[in-house]
């Protein structure tokens, strides 16, 4: 824990904040209820906060695993080939940005409320995959590793059924757009990572095929 402290210092904390929040949510449902995403409120420029505190607390106990599992394998990473502060800036800046949509979206639904972290979380995967888009992973069920891109096209295609077919609070348009912010700010923050990543694919694509 102390070599993730001293390589990832903003990635630790943002870890170790998201759970303690969430715990705390779990066990206080008027602090759950102040914290979640309300569109309706934000679009009336009330309770504005939530664009931020949403993205600390989760539905529930496999919510939050599989969040904070995904951040896991890849926050940490991230924060060592991206910067700082600069990994700090991703996540906060996507973590808002990807609410907007959903602002936009429901802001005229009274009764809609969402959280999560996924938005952010999904940044942080896609902007990985920015630096390294031919490093195997392991997805459940598969049998076999995939390269990080495959993962991400994957994951998009499921966003999008998800989002169409939701039936519960948590915010699923927000992995693809947060998805999307995690692509462009890094490409901001580094214009030089685009030749690498499109260097990566073309030689991973050229050694599959021959």
């Amino acid at each position: 824990m102390i070599e993730y402290l001293q390589f990832a210092p903003v990635a630790s904390f943002i870890f170790a904040l998201t759970i303690g929040a969430s715990l705390l949510a779990f066990n206080n449902e008027d602090l759950y209820g102040k914290m979640m995403l309300h569109p309706y409120s934000v679009y009336r420029k009330k309770n504005v906060f939530t664009v931020i505190t949403s993205g600390l607390i989760h539905k529930d106990w496999m919510h939050l695993f599989f969040n904070m599992l995904s951040y896991y394998f890849f926050a940490f990473q991230l924060e060592g080939a991206i910067g700082h502060w600069q990994f700090g800036l991703l996540y906060v800046a996507s973590l808002i940005l990807s609410d907007l949509p959903s602002v936009v979206k429901h802001k005229n639904d009274y009764w809609y409320h969402s959280l999560g972290a996924s938005g952010a979380v999904s940044a942080v995967i896609f902007s990985f995959i920015m630096y390294s888009p031919m490093t195997k992973m392991m997805i459940i069920p598969l049998p076999i590793p995939i390269p990080a891109i495959i993962f991400g096209i994957l994951y998009l295609v499921y966003c999008h059924y998800a989002s169409k077919h939701a039936r519960d609070n948590v915010n699923h348009d927000a992995h693809f757009f947060g998805a999307l912010c995690g692509v462009f700010i890094t490409a901001i923050l580094h214009p030089d990572v685009l030749p690498q990543f499109v260097h990566q694919l073309s030689a991973g694509v050229g050694s599959l095929l021959h």
